[in-house]
């Protein structure tokens, strides 16, 4: 049987290990002044560009160890230059890179472009993960140690959805950018969560509600969560058959938006599982992914547990 947020007390979820399948990535972050961004042939970014580990399967096992959670990650990189980059992160970190493979020729990399404005560009460059086959002893062996599969949306988590519904282990997805309900690529992803996460940047003036009643007709997923930036969150709760919207809310000053939608789904998950309630889960993540923005990457300014909830408790 599928368990349930509601399903796990506070004094417990501790206990609760994570396994978390998705990108890495080796992320380049550049400060511009504005877009459109006008050609000149060259120039000096003084403190302006900064490269770090993230993807966002590592910005989400980032985020869950950081609130508290064993973590188990699953992910490809390159035998490369970068390899070593990406397991001494890990290491240092605390989670195991056991289950990240030199699968690759190269690791993948981004480049983003953000504005003061929040307004930002990214960049990615997947080398041949998405053509690429995870190992399924590994996979197996890890999904049997986790109470909770968070399996991005990146190809080759396709082919192991099965295996994990089959566990009956809940299955929490984001799949980010969405147009359509019935989008190719992520049918199999959204089909398969008990938890799905989504942004509104692809819906083009539809209604918020109406695509997300859409997504729950088609897949009847337990809970929906729609990110929409200024706007706050959205959510539709099956047990409940009702919507809650939480408005956003400014923590610090904003200096990068890009990782937001990690922090927000990632805690969200550490907040189902620990206060066993979506409502506060929401709110609790709502917090969080404000804190977050605050810093130039996509997996930097995470806060721990206690912090969080200190920060719940400051901010009513």
């Amino acid at each position: 049987m599928t368990i349930t947020g509601r399903q796990l007390r506070k004094d417990t979820f501790m206990a609760t290990e994570i396994m978390v399948s998705g990108l890495i990535n080796i992320e380049t972050t550049l400060a511009i002044d504005g877009f459109p961004l006008n050609y000149f042939p060259v120039t000096y970014a003084f403190d302006r560009i900064n490269t770090t580990v993230s993807g966002v399967g590592y910005n989400v096992a980032k985020a869950l160890h950081t609130l508290g959670h064993p973590v188990e990650m699953v992910s490809m990189i390159g035998n490369d230059v970068n390899a070593p980059i990406v397991e001494t992160e890990l290491k240092q970190l605390g989670i195991s890179h056991h289950g990240v493979c030199r699968t690759l020729a190269q690791t993948p990399a981004s480049v983003i472009l953000y504005a003061p404005d929040g307004q930002r560009q990214i960049h990615v460059d997947l080398k041949q993960i998405q053509e690429t086959e995870f190992d399924r002893q590994l996979f197996d062996e890890k999904l049997r140690r986790c109470q909770l599969a968070v399996m991005c949306n990146i190809n080759y988590n396709r082919a192991l959805l099965a295996e994990v519904k089959a566990s009956g282990k809940p299955i929490a997805t984001d799949v980010h950018v969405l147009a359509d309900p019935d989008d190719d690529y992520n049918r199999d992803f959204m089909a398969a969560a008990d938890i799905l996460f989504l942004s509104d940047e692809g819906l083009h003036g539809r209604e918020p509600e109406a695509f997300i009643g859409e997504l729950y007709q088609r897949y009847h997923n337990q809970i929906i969560v729609m990110g929409r930036g200024r706007e706050g969150a959205l959510m539709f709760v099956a047990e409940d058959s009702q919507f809650y919207h939480t408005p956003a809310i400014t923590t610090r000053p904003i200096i990068n938006t890009v990782g937001a939608g990690d922090a927000l789904f990632s805690a969200f998950v550490h907040g189902w599982l620990s206060l066993g309630n979506p409502y506060q889960a929401l709110q609790q993540a709502v917090r969080f992914a404000s804190w977050k923005i605050g810093e130039k990457g996509a997996a930097e300014g995470f806060l721990n547990a206690k912090q969080l909830d200190e920060l719940s408790q400051t901010t009513r």
